[in-house]
């Protein structure tokens, strides 16, 4: 019975996940979502070990920032009505929606040692990464794989995908590249939302005990 629960509300987030994407009235999203199921986007994690690491927790993380993605925006529209030009809803729901696609291809199941409730070293599914694929990034490579699955994106969608991680990417060390990013923060309001999106949906949302976890 669990088994088909789990299974019921995989399909019901995907056939949300598509209904959001073909919202947006954009070509090539057929093609998106085709290349996507190959890559095992649809059932991969969201992480190794900590929010969503479950198959199926990359596509529920994705939905979590597209919803609050979209919240912010009614949000500083309501706050700011003059910011509305840089919040176009089809770039809101591209953007947060395939901002993590880079993650389809890397989770690899193991098995892994952890301590049950009596201290006993027991075996536990997990996840392990593996970037040998198509090592080229984070936002950069969901940028790369989502042009090559043939969709159009704008110029603000590239930056927000490409930035979404803000300091948490290892490139941010580069000063050329941290300059790049705060351009693209300064010219493309969208960054931020996405930015941040991804923060509440990860930080809150998907909020676990990691007291417990430890």
């Amino acid at each position: 019975m669990a088994i088909d629960i789990r299974k019921q509300e995989a399909q019901r987030m995907r056939a949300e996940f598509e209904e959001l994407l073909r919202s947006t009235g954009r070509e090539g999203v057929d093609y998106v979502i085709e290349d996507l199921a190959d890559l095992g986007f649809f059932i991969a994690p969201a992480s190794t070990r900590f929010h969503l690491n479950y198959e199926g927790g990359l596509l529920e993380h994705s939905l979590n920032v597209c919803k609050v993605a979209l919240m912010l925006r009614e949000q500083m529209i309501a706050m700011r009505p003059d910011v509305e030009p840089f919040f176009p809803k089809d770039s809101v729901i591209v953007a947060s929606l395939l901002h993590d696609v880079c993650k389809a291809d890397i989770y690899k199941p193991t098995i892994k040692k952890k301590k049950n409730a009596f201290g006993v070293w027991v075996d536990e599914p997990g996840y392990d990464v593996d970037y040998s694929k198509f090592p080229l990034g984070h936002g950069e490579k969901s940028v790369v794989v989502i042009l090559r699955c043939g969709f159009d994106l704008t110029d603000d969608e590239i930056l927000a995908i490409r930035w979404h991680m803000t300091a948490w990417d290892l490139p941010f060390q580069s000063p050329e590249l941290k300059n790049c990013l705060n351009t693209a923060r300064d010219r493309c309001p969208l960054c931020g939302l996405i930015q941040s999106a991804d923060g509440l949906a990860a930080n809150i949302l998907e909020r676990t005990d990691k007291e417990e976890e430890e």
